[in-house]
């Protein structure tokens, strides 16, 4: 699955790695201001952060959670992405996607295996506790978005929805074409994926092949759905206005959310988007039809505080089999 992210550089984004792996800066805000949650690995004796290899069929931001709650016990909701760290291992170029991650409020607890101990840090602390000085790149990342006033945000996933039955062996309603067989697999694999953010509420098209994409989070996750009729495609292409409205309105919120669409809205929608960030996470959003493949998804950040443009764009490829 590719990714694209705006924390990540161009040489990053461009090059083919032998091993990849993900991991998390796991921070909270006490009296003694931010702090960052480092580990102790007994077999090379150094201070990091939690992060692992990438499992076959895993996606990098599932990667990153379960590292996390594997070696310390964290079930974390990811935040927004933080500079990948590129270096040279054995076998070959090895990539580390990071994220920032707001401390769930449990005890962290070590595996025993790979982690042995841990603690938490000053970012002061940390830079001079930190073995790896690659390792200090996501930190002074998440320090500045701390500083901006962009680490505390929430997500706002866009979903195009699965592959549906094609529309040629399809003389039903055109609101009642259900996915195919590859589209409800696709299903469970966005699920997998959007559970890494773990967003509260749903809106959706109310047209069968979006209900059933998001289905199997709601049911995960335990959560009602909210049905828009302006995001059909039908509905946004005689009342556009009206569907970018519906859009605004779920971003004006600031609340942890995910949507789910068709293609031919993807447009309206990336125009809200853009109208809310800077130039230069413009250019990582999709530009050409189609957009997003079915399945996709585009990840966005919000601060909770309400002020201030997204500050971040992930962009996921759909699952195939």
């Amino acid at each position: 699955m590719e990714l694209v992210r705006s924390s990540d550089s161009e040489a990053i984004r461009g090059a083919d790695f032998a091993v990849r792996a993900a991991g998390a800066l796991v921070w909270r805000v006490n009296g003694a201001g931010l702090e960052v949650l480092m580990i102790h690995r007994e077999r090379y004796d150094d201070w990091s952060w939690p992060k692992g290899k990438i499992n076959p069929g895993e996606t990098m931001p599932e990667c990153a959670t379960r590292e996390v709650l594997e070696e310390i016990g964290l079930d974390i909701t990811l935040g927004i992405p933080l500079p990948a760290m590129r270096y040279e291992v054995n076998s070959g170029p090895k990539v580390v996607y990071y994220w920032a991650a707001r401390s769930p409020g449990t005890t962290p607890v070590p595996d025993g295996k790979e982690v042995d101990a841990v603690r938490w840090a000053t970012p002061e602390l940390a830079r001079t506790w930190l073995t790896n000085p690659g390792d200090l790149e996501p930190l002074d990342a998440l320090v500045a978005a701390h500083q901006a006033g962009e680490l505390f945000t929430v997500p706002f996933v866009v979903i195009r929805h699965a592959k549906a039955k094609p529309r040629s062996n399809w003389t039903r309603e055109e609101g009642k074409r259900p996915l195919a067989a590859t589209g409800q697999r696709q299903a469970l694999a966005v699920s997998r994926l959007v559970t890494s953010w773990r967003p509260t509420r749903v809106a959706s098209s109310p047209w069968i092949r979006c209900v059933q994409t998001v289905t199997p989070y709601l049911k995960e996750q335990h959560l009602p759905l909210k049905l828009l009729g302006s995001i059909t495609e039908h509905e946004a292409k005689r009342h556009p206005g009206k569907a970018m409205r519906a859009v605004a309105k779920l971003l004006n919120k600031h609340r942890s959310q995910a949507m789910c669409t068709h293609r031919p809205v993807l447009p309206l929608v990336l125009e809200e988007l853009r109208k809310r960030m800077s130039s230069r996470l413009r250019a990582f959003l999709p530009a050409e039809d189609p957009f997003l493949r079915p399945g996709s998804i585009i990840v966005v950040h919000q601060p909770v505080s309400g002020k201030g443009k997204l500050v971040s764009v992930e962009v996921y490829e759909a699952f195939e089999d």
